[in-house]
Protein backbone atom coordinates (compact mmCIF):
# COMPACT_ATOMS: atom_id res chain seq x y z
CA UNK A 1 0.00 0.00 0.00
CA UNK A 2 1.08 3.36 -0.74
CA UNK A 3 1.94 5.54 2.11
CA UNK A 4 0.23 9.54 2.42
CA UNK A 5 3.51 10.42 4.51
CA UNK A 6 6.86 10.16 3.08
CA UNK A 7 9.71 8.10 4.00
CA UNK A 8 12.77 9.64 6.02
CA UNK A 9 14.93 7.22 3.26
CA UNK A 10 13.25 9.21 0.38
CA UNK A 11 12.19 13.16 1.40
CA UNK A 12 10.01 15.43 -0.96
CA UNK A 13 12.92 17.91 -3.03
CA UNK A 14 12.12 21.09 -2.21
CA UNK A 15 10.11 22.17 -5.30
CA UNK A 16 8.75 25.45 -6.57
CA UNK A 17 4.73 26.03 -5.68
CA UNK A 18 2.35 24.61 -7.77
CA UNK A 19 -0.85 25.81 -6.54
CA UNK A 20 -3.06 27.54 -8.85
CA UNK A 21 -5.97 29.70 -8.75
CA UNK A 22 -9.44 28.84 -8.73
CA UNK A 23 -11.95 31.18 -10.26
CA UNK A 24 -14.88 30.16 -8.24
CA UNK A 25 -14.04 27.26 -5.06
CA UNK A 26 -16.63 25.06 -4.66
CA UNK A 27 -18.93 25.87 -1.65
CA UNK A 28 -20.79 23.56 0.65
CA UNK A 29 -20.22 19.61 1.12
CA UNK A 30 -17.97 18.99 -1.16
CA UNK A 31 -17.95 15.37 -0.36
CA UNK A 32 -21.21 14.91 -1.49
CA UNK A 33 -20.74 16.96 -4.89
CA UNK A 34 -17.83 14.84 -5.86
CA UNK A 35 -19.76 12.09 -5.33
CA UNK A 36 -22.63 13.18 -7.13
CA UNK A 37 -21.11 14.27 -10.22
CA UNK A 38 -19.12 10.70 -10.07
CA UNK A 39 -22.16 8.68 -10.33
CA UNK A 40 -23.51 10.93 -13.38
CA UNK A 41 -20.66 10.26 -15.42
CA UNK A 42 -20.32 6.49 -14.82
CA UNK A 43 -24.27 6.25 -15.32
CA UNK A 44 -24.11 8.54 -18.19
CA UNK A 45 -20.71 7.52 -20.05
CA UNK A 46 -18.32 4.08 -20.50
CA UNK A 47 -15.88 5.19 -17.79
CA UNK A 48 -17.21 2.50 -15.93
CA UNK A 49 -15.61 -0.49 -17.73
CA UNK A 50 -12.01 0.70 -17.84
CA UNK A 51 -12.90 1.31 -14.03
CA UNK A 52 -14.10 -2.13 -13.19
CA UNK A 53 -11.02 -3.68 -14.43
CA UNK A 54 -8.41 -1.31 -13.38
CA UNK A 55 -9.44 -2.28 -9.50
CA UNK A 56 -9.38 -5.55 -10.44
CA UNK A 57 -5.65 -5.82 -11.14
CA UNK A 58 -2.76 -4.19 -9.20
CA UNK A 59 -2.74 -0.33 -9.54
CA UNK A 60 0.63 -0.32 -7.62
CA UNK A 61 3.51 -2.06 -8.80
CA UNK A 62 5.15 1.55 -9.06
CA UNK A 63 6.82 0.73 -13.01
CA UNK A 64 5.43 3.65 -13.96
CA UNK A 65 7.31 5.69 -12.13
CA UNK A 66 10.50 5.05 -14.19
CA UNK A 67 8.97 6.51 -17.15
CA UNK A 68 7.36 9.68 -15.21
CA UNK A 69 9.28 12.91 -15.64
CA UNK A 70 7.52 14.43 -12.63
CA UNK A 71 8.31 11.70 -10.76
CA UNK A 72 12.21 11.35 -12.02
CA UNK A 73 12.75 15.07 -11.25
CA UNK A 74 10.74 15.34 -7.59
CA UNK A 75 11.53 11.91 -6.55
CA UNK A 76 8.38 12.05 -4.19
CA UNK A 77 6.14 9.10 -4.36
CA UNK A 78 2.96 11.06 -4.69
CA UNK A 79 4.28 11.79 -8.51
CA UNK A 80 4.09 8.37 -8.84
CA UNK A 81 1.72 8.11 -12.08
CA UNK A 82 -0.35 4.80 -9.90
CA UNK A 83 -0.31 6.67 -6.54
CA UNK A 84 -2.24 9.36 -8.36
CA UNK A 85 -4.58 7.10 -10.16
CA UNK A 86 -4.99 5.03 -7.26
CA UNK A 87 -6.56 8.75 -5.62
CA UNK A 88 -9.76 8.15 -7.65
CA UNK A 89 -9.91 4.27 -7.77
CA UNK A 90 -10.09 4.31 -4.08
CA UNK A 91 -13.21 5.80 -4.61
CA UNK A 92 -14.44 4.16 -7.57
CA UNK A 93 -13.77 1.30 -5.35
CA UNK A 94 -15.62 2.35 -2.30
CA UNK A 95 -18.65 4.11 -3.58
CA UNK A 96 -19.47 2.55 -6.88
CA UNK A 97 -18.13 -1.06 -7.11
CA UNK A 98 -20.64 -2.99 -5.82
CA UNK A 99 -18.38 -5.54 -4.20
CA UNK A 100 -16.36 -3.34 -2.91
CA UNK A 101 -19.02 -0.78 -1.49
CA UNK A 102 -21.17 -3.91 -0.01
CA UNK A 103 -18.15 -4.94 1.81
CA UNK A 104 -16.99 -1.10 3.05
CA UNK A 105 -20.42 -0.92 4.16
CA UNK A 106 -20.04 -4.07 6.35
CA UNK A 107 -16.83 -3.79 7.72
CA UNK A 108 -15.68 -0.40 7.40
CA UNK A 109 -12.89 0.72 5.25
CA UNK A 110 -11.73 3.98 3.06
CA UNK A 111 -14.23 7.09 3.25
CA UNK A 112 -14.01 10.19 1.11
CA UNK A 113 -13.09 13.41 2.64
CA UNK A 114 -12.31 16.85 2.09
CA UNK A 115 -8.63 16.26 2.64
CA UNK A 116 -8.45 13.47 -0.09
CA UNK A 117 -10.51 15.91 -2.57
CA UNK A 118 -7.72 18.13 -1.53
CA UNK A 119 -5.15 15.56 -2.33
CA UNK A 120 -6.60 14.85 -6.02
CA UNK A 121 -7.10 18.72 -6.74
CA UNK A 122 -3.33 19.04 -6.13
CA UNK A 123 -2.02 15.48 -7.23
CA UNK A 124 -4.13 15.50 -10.78
CA UNK A 125 -2.88 18.87 -11.86
CA UNK A 126 0.73 17.98 -11.13
CA UNK A 127 0.49 15.54 -13.93
CA UNK A 128 1.22 16.69 -17.51
CA UNK A 129 -1.20 13.59 -19.19
CA UNK A 130 1.54 13.08 -21.40
CA UNK A 131 0.93 9.22 -20.95
CA UNK A 132 4.39 8.25 -21.75
CA UNK A 133 3.50 6.15 -18.23
CA UNK A 134 1.02 3.74 -20.45
CA UNK A 135 3.59 2.39 -21.96
CA UNK A 136 5.11 0.94 -18.91
CA UNK A 137 1.91 -0.60 -17.25
CA UNK A 138 1.73 -4.20 -17.33
CA UNK A 139 -1.51 -4.51 -16.42
CA UNK A 140 -3.22 -1.67 -18.78
CA UNK A 141 -4.02 1.38 -16.78
CA UNK A 142 -3.89 4.18 -18.78
CA UNK A 143 -2.99 7.36 -16.00
CA UNK A 144 -3.86 9.96 -18.74
CA UNK A 145 -7.39 9.00 -18.61
CA UNK A 146 -7.27 8.17 -15.32
CA UNK A 147 -6.01 12.12 -14.86
CA UNK A 148 -8.47 13.44 -17.11
CA UNK A 149 -11.76 11.76 -15.27
CA UNK A 150 -10.50 13.27 -12.33
CA UNK A 151 -10.10 16.25 -13.45
CA UNK A 152 -13.68 15.99 -15.00
CA UNK A 153 -15.45 15.42 -12.11
CA UNK A 154 -13.60 18.50 -10.37
CA UNK A 155 -14.32 20.40 -13.36
CA UNK A 156 -17.93 19.90 -12.83
CA UNK A 157 -17.80 21.51 -9.30
CA UNK A 158 -15.56 24.31 -10.15
CA UNK A 159 -12.52 23.10 -8.61
CA UNK A 160 -10.28 23.96 -12.04
CA UNK A 161 -7.29 26.40 -12.82
CA UNK A 162 -9.18 29.28 -13.90
CA UNK A 163 -7.03 29.82 -16.72
CA UNK A 164 -8.56 26.96 -18.77
CA UNK A 165 -12.24 28.59 -17.67
CA UNK A 166 -11.44 31.91 -18.66
CA UNK A 167 -10.13 30.62 -22.13
CA UNK A 168 -12.76 28.20 -22.43
CA UNK A 169 -15.48 30.74 -21.55
CA UNK A 170 -14.23 32.95 -24.63
CA UNK A 171 -13.86 30.27 -26.59
CA UNK A 172 -18.05 28.80 -26.13
CA UNK A 173 -19.84 32.19 -25.38
CA UNK A 174 -17.39 35.35 -25.44
CA UNK A 175 -17.73 37.54 -28.87
CA UNK A 176 -14.18 36.75 -30.11
CA UNK A 177 -15.14 32.78 -30.02
CA UNK A 178 -11.81 31.59 -29.68
CA UNK A 179 -9.15 31.04 -26.43
CA UNK A 180 -6.82 34.10 -27.17
CA UNK A 181 -10.11 36.40 -27.21
CA UNK A 182 -8.76 37.54 -30.78
CA UNK A 183 -11.71 39.86 -32.97
CA UNK A 184 -11.75 38.82 -36.46
CA UNK A 185 -10.53 42.83 -37.29
CA UNK A 186 -7.35 41.57 -35.26
CA UNK A 187 -7.58 38.52 -37.46
CA UNK A 188 -7.39 40.03 -40.70
CA UNK A 189 -5.28 42.83 -39.53
CA UNK A 190 -2.64 39.93 -39.04
CA UNK A 191 -3.43 37.93 -42.42
CA UNK A 192 -2.75 40.97 -44.21
CA UNK A 193 0.28 41.62 -42.38
CA UNK A 194 1.49 37.80 -43.05
CA UNK A 195 0.53 38.46 -46.59
CA UNK A 196 2.86 41.06 -46.45
CA UNK A 197 5.65 39.48 -44.80
CA UNK A 198 5.89 36.31 -47.47
CA UNK A 199 5.54 39.15 -50.24
CA UNK A 200 8.42 40.90 -49.04
CA UNK A 201 10.43 37.51 -48.15
CA UNK A 202 9.59 35.67 -51.10
CA UNK A 203 8.81 37.98 -53.47
CA UNK A 204 5.50 35.86 -54.40
CA UNK A 205 2.02 37.05 -53.71
CA UNK A 206 0.72 34.35 -51.27
CA UNK A 207 -2.77 34.81 -49.56
CA UNK A 208 -4.51 33.29 -46.36
CA UNK A 209 -8.11 32.64 -47.93
CA UNK A 210 -10.91 33.73 -46.15
CA UNK A 211 -14.80 31.83 -46.18
CA UNK A 212 -13.95 29.89 -49.70
CA UNK A 213 -16.47 27.66 -50.21
CA UNK A 214 -15.95 24.18 -51.47
CA UNK A 215 -12.05 24.23 -50.81
CA UNK A 216 -10.25 20.95 -50.11
CA UNK A 217 -9.38 21.86 -46.73
CA UNK A 218 -10.43 24.18 -44.01
CA UNK A 219 -7.43 25.19 -41.87
CA UNK A 220 -7.71 25.35 -37.98
CA UNK A 221 -4.63 26.83 -36.65
CA UNK A 222 -4.14 26.82 -32.92
CA UNK A 223 -5.92 30.86 -32.34
CA UNK A 224 -2.45 31.98 -30.93
CA UNK A 225 -0.27 31.02 -33.64
CA UNK A 226 -2.19 34.48 -35.20
CA UNK A 227 -0.31 35.92 -32.59
CA UNK A 228 2.90 34.06 -31.43
CA UNK A 229 3.75 31.95 -34.48
CA UNK A 230 4.24 34.30 -37.48
CA UNK A 231 6.84 32.33 -38.89
CA UNK A 232 4.96 28.80 -38.54
CA UNK A 233 1.79 30.14 -40.18
CA UNK A 234 3.55 31.70 -43.19
CA UNK A 235 5.51 28.80 -43.56
CA UNK A 236 2.04 26.76 -43.65
CA UNK A 237 0.99 29.25 -46.32
CA UNK A 238 3.60 28.93 -48.54
CA UNK A 239 3.90 25.52 -48.71
CA UNK A 240 0.40 24.98 -49.53
CA UNK A 241 0.47 27.46 -52.19
CA UNK A 242 3.19 26.07 -53.64
CA UNK A 243 1.73 23.24 -54.31
CA UNK A 244 -1.42 24.37 -55.45
CA UNK A 245 -3.56 23.20 -52.71
CA UNK A 246 -7.21 24.69 -52.55
CA UNK A 247 -7.77 25.54 -48.94
CA UNK A 248 -9.70 28.34 -47.00
CA UNK A 249 -10.10 30.06 -43.23
CA UNK A 250 -13.19 30.39 -41.62
CA UNK A 251 -14.29 33.88 -39.94
CA UNK A 252 -17.46 32.22 -38.08
CA UNK A 253 -14.70 30.02 -36.29
CA UNK A 254 -11.06 29.62 -36.42
CA UNK A 255 -9.57 28.23 -33.05
CA UNK A 256 -7.91 24.81 -32.99
CA UNK A 257 -7.27 24.52 -29.62
CA UNK A 258 -9.72 22.32 -27.18
CA UNK A 259 -8.69 22.61 -23.91
CA UNK A 260 -11.83 20.06 -23.52
CA UNK A 261 -9.34 17.41 -24.34
CA UNK A 262 -7.88 18.21 -20.91
CA UNK A 263 -10.25 19.07 -18.54
CA UNK A 264 -14.04 18.10 -19.88
CA UNK A 265 -15.70 15.70 -22.30
CA UNK A 266 -18.77 18.21 -22.03
CA UNK A 267 -16.36 20.77 -23.29
CA UNK A 268 -14.71 18.62 -25.91
CA UNK A 269 -17.69 18.11 -27.52
CA UNK A 270 -19.02 22.00 -27.66
CA UNK A 271 -15.23 22.85 -29.31
CA UNK A 272 -16.14 20.35 -31.90
CA UNK A 273 -19.09 21.04 -32.87
CA UNK A 274 -18.26 24.45 -33.62
CA UNK A 275 -15.50 23.18 -36.37
CA UNK A 276 -18.06 20.68 -37.56
CA UNK A 277 -20.51 23.82 -38.06
CA UNK A 278 -17.57 25.34 -39.59
CA UNK A 279 -16.90 22.84 -41.67
CA UNK A 280 -20.38 22.44 -43.25
CA UNK A 281 -21.12 25.90 -43.51
CA UNK A 282 -17.99 26.23 -46.15
CA UNK A 283 -18.54 23.32 -47.86
CA UNK A 284 -14.73 21.84 -47.02
CA UNK A 285 -14.07 18.43 -47.80
CA UNK A 286 -11.18 18.13 -45.31
CA UNK A 287 -10.42 19.53 -41.68
CA UNK A 288 -6.55 20.61 -41.79
CA UNK A 289 -5.06 21.21 -38.27
CA UNK A 290 -1.94 23.33 -37.66
CA UNK A 291 1.21 22.94 -35.88
CA UNK A 292 -0.69 21.32 -32.53
CA UNK A 293 -0.34 18.28 -30.67
CA UNK A 294 -3.40 18.20 -28.71
CA UNK A 295 -5.36 20.43 -31.44
CA UNK A 296 -4.71 17.68 -33.49
CA UNK A 297 -5.48 14.29 -31.01
CA UNK A 298 -8.45 16.34 -30.13
CA UNK A 299 -9.87 16.58 -33.39
CA UNK A 300 -9.80 13.04 -34.09
CA UNK A 301 -12.80 13.20 -31.87
CA UNK A 302 -14.55 14.81 -34.49
CA UNK A 303 -15.63 11.41 -35.49
CA UNK A 304 -17.24 10.51 -32.29
CA UNK A 305 -18.81 13.58 -31.63
CA UNK A 306 -19.96 14.33 -35.55
CA UNK A 307 -23.86 14.73 -35.79
CA UNK A 308 -25.24 13.87 -39.47
CA UNK A 309 -23.98 12.48 -42.23
CA UNK A 310 -20.56 11.41 -42.69
CA UNK A 311 -17.21 13.01 -41.07
CA UNK A 312 -14.95 14.25 -42.67
CA UNK A 313 -10.76 13.26 -43.30
CA UNK A 314 -9.03 14.76 -40.21
CA UNK A 315 -5.51 15.61 -41.23
CA UNK A 316 -2.26 17.32 -39.13
CA UNK A 317 -0.28 19.72 -41.52
CA UNK A 318 2.93 17.80 -41.07
CA UNK A 319 0.88 15.22 -42.55
CA UNK A 320 -0.07 16.93 -45.85
CA UNK A 321 3.22 18.52 -46.35
CA UNK A 322 5.00 15.00 -46.26
CA UNK A 323 2.61 14.07 -48.81
CA UNK A 324 3.28 17.36 -50.88
CA UNK A 325 6.88 16.67 -50.27
CA UNK A 326 6.80 13.11 -51.62
CA UNK A 327 5.56 13.78 -54.86
CA UNK A 328 7.08 16.47 -55.65
CA UNK A 329 5.04 19.11 -55.31
CA UNK A 330 7.14 21.23 -53.13
CA UNK A 331 10.87 21.61 -53.15
CA UNK A 332 13.53 22.32 -50.25
CA UNK A 333 16.90 23.73 -50.45
CA UNK A 334 18.65 21.09 -48.44
CA UNK A 335 21.30 24.54 -48.50
CA UNK A 336 19.28 26.92 -46.47
CA UNK A 337 19.66 25.29 -42.86
CA UNK A 338 23.07 24.17 -42.18
CA UNK A 339 23.16 24.34 -38.12
CA UNK A 340 22.19 22.00 -35.98
CA UNK A 341 18.87 20.75 -35.55
CA UNK A 342 16.64 18.44 -32.94
CA UNK A 343 13.01 17.47 -32.57
CA UNK A 344 10.42 17.35 -30.24
CA UNK A 345 7.94 15.07 -30.46
CA UNK A 346 4.32 16.20 -28.86
CA UNK A 347 3.23 13.46 -26.72
CA UNK A 348 -0.53 14.13 -28.49
CA UNK A 349 0.76 12.78 -31.82
CA UNK A 350 3.44 10.92 -30.83
CA UNK A 351 2.85 8.81 -27.80
CA UNK A 352 0.69 6.01 -30.02
CA UNK A 353 2.75 6.47 -32.92
CA UNK A 354 0.48 8.61 -35.15
CA UNK A 355 2.63 11.28 -36.20
CA UNK A 356 6.38 10.55 -36.07
CA UNK A 357 8.30 9.53 -38.45
CA UNK A 358 6.67 12.29 -41.46
CA UNK A 359 8.58 15.32 -39.81
CA UNK A 360 11.79 13.47 -39.55
CA UNK A 361 11.20 12.43 -42.91
CA UNK A 362 10.63 16.69 -43.84
CA UNK A 363 13.70 17.13 -41.68
CA UNK A 364 15.99 14.67 -43.05
CA UNK A 365 15.24 16.46 -46.90
CA UNK A 366 16.38 19.57 -45.93
CA UNK A 367 18.84 19.39 -42.69
CA UNK A 368 22.32 18.61 -43.09
CA UNK A 369 22.73 18.67 -39.57
CA UNK A 370 19.86 16.53 -37.51
CA UNK A 371 20.09 14.86 -34.11
CA UNK A 372 17.77 13.31 -31.97
CA UNK A 373 16.91 13.58 -28.45
CA UNK A 374 17.42 10.74 -26.47
CA UNK A 375 14.54 8.91 -25.71
CA UNK A 376 12.39 10.34 -28.95
CA UNK A 377 9.63 9.03 -30.82
CA UNK A 378 6.76 7.23 -29.24
CA UNK A 379 9.00 6.91 -25.77
CA UNK A 380 10.01 10.83 -25.87
CA UNK A 381 9.44 13.16 -22.47
CA UNK A 382 6.38 15.79 -22.44
CA UNK A 383 7.56 19.24 -22.70
CA UNK A 384 6.67 19.77 -19.25
CA UNK A 385 3.76 21.78 -19.85
CA UNK A 386 1.20 19.00 -21.34
CA UNK A 387 -2.23 18.94 -20.34
CA UNK A 388 -3.16 22.22 -20.11
CA UNK A 389 -0.60 23.15 -17.64
CA UNK A 390 1.28 25.39 -19.99
CA UNK A 391 -1.42 27.67 -19.41
CA UNK A 392 -1.62 28.15 -16.03
CA UNK A 393 1.14 31.07 -15.81
CA UNK A 394 0.87 31.32 -11.75
CA UNK A 395 2.83 27.76 -11.93
CA UNK A 396 6.09 28.35 -14.45
CA UNK A 397 8.51 27.71 -12.17
CA UNK A 398 6.83 24.35 -11.09
CA UNK A 399 6.75 23.99 -15.33
CA UNK A 400 9.96 24.99 -16.38
CA UNK A 401 12.32 23.94 -13.49
CA UNK A 402 9.92 20.78 -12.33
CA UNK A 403 8.07 19.20 -14.88
CA UNK A 404 10.56 20.43 -17.53
CA UNK A 405 13.31 19.57 -16.24
CA UNK A 406 13.60 16.36 -17.98
CA UNK A 407 13.32 18.27 -21.68
CA UNK A 408 16.00 20.98 -20.26
CA UNK A 409 18.15 18.48 -20.50
CA UNK A 410 17.18 16.65 -23.50
CA UNK A 411 17.92 19.51 -25.63
CA UNK A 412 21.18 20.72 -23.67
CA UNK A 413 22.63 17.18 -24.71
CA UNK A 414 21.66 17.77 -28.09
CA UNK A 415 23.88 20.90 -28.95
CA UNK A 416 21.31 22.05 -31.64
CA UNK A 417 20.60 25.49 -32.62
CA UNK A 418 17.45 24.82 -33.46
CA UNK A 419 14.78 22.90 -31.46
CA UNK A 420 11.86 22.20 -33.91
CA UNK A 421 8.41 21.67 -31.54
CA UNK A 422 5.45 21.66 -34.32
CA UNK A 423 2.95 22.43 -31.13
CA UNK A 424 1.33 25.94 -29.67
CA UNK A 425 1.44 24.31 -26.52
CA UNK A 426 5.24 22.59 -26.40
CA UNK A 427 6.32 26.48 -28.20
CA UNK A 428 5.64 27.82 -25.42
CA UNK A 429 6.15 25.81 -22.58
CA UNK A 430 9.97 24.70 -24.19
CA UNK A 431 10.46 28.36 -24.97
CA UNK A 432 10.60 29.09 -21.22
CA UNK A 433 12.04 25.80 -20.19
CA UNK A 434 14.85 26.61 -21.99
CA UNK A 435 14.81 30.63 -20.36
CA UNK A 436 14.71 28.99 -16.75
CA UNK A 437 17.00 26.57 -17.50
CA UNK A 438 19.76 28.86 -19.58
CA UNK A 439 19.75 26.32 -22.14
CA UNK A 440 21.15 27.80 -25.48
CA UNK A 441 18.99 27.26 -28.96
CA UNK A 442 16.21 28.84 -30.78
CA UNK A 443 12.69 27.03 -30.47
CA UNK A 444 10.88 26.82 -33.64
CA UNK A 445 8.26 25.26 -35.79
CA UNK A 446 8.43 22.97 -38.56
CA UNK A 447 7.34 25.11 -40.88
CA UNK A 448 9.25 27.73 -39.59
CA UNK A 449 11.85 26.15 -40.75
CA UNK A 450 10.60 25.11 -43.98
CA UNK A 451 9.90 28.70 -44.84
CA UNK A 452 13.70 29.26 -44.83
CA UNK A 453 14.20 26.53 -47.49
CA UNK A 454 11.04 26.61 -49.76
CA UNK A 455 11.93 27.09 -53.05
CA UNK A 456 8.57 28.50 -55.16
CA UNK A 457 8.60 29.84 -58.61
CA UNK A 458 7.88 33.01 -59.68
Amino acid sequence: MFKDNITKNNPPKEIPDMKYIIEKPPQGDRVSQFLDIFASLLEYSNYRTALEHYIRVSAKCSRCASSCHVYQTTKDLRDIPCYRSELLLSVYRRYFSYESSMFARLFGGFELTEEHIDKMAHSFWNCTACRKCVLECPSGIDHGMMTHLARYIMAEMNLVPRALVVSTREQLQGATANTSGIPLVALKDSIEFLEEELKEMLDVDIKFPLDVENAEYIFFAPVSDFLMEADTLMGIAAVLHAAGVSWTIGTKYFDAINYGLFYSDLVLGRVLRKIQEETQRLKAKKVLIGECGHASRSATFLKTFWQGGDCPEIINIMELTNELLKEGRIKLDPNKVTERVTYHDPCNIARQGWIVEQPREIIKAFCKDFVEMTPNRTENYCCGGGGGTVSIDEIRKYRTLVSGAKKAGQIRRTGAHYVIAPCANCKKQIRETMEDNKVDGELVGLHDLILKAIIIEK
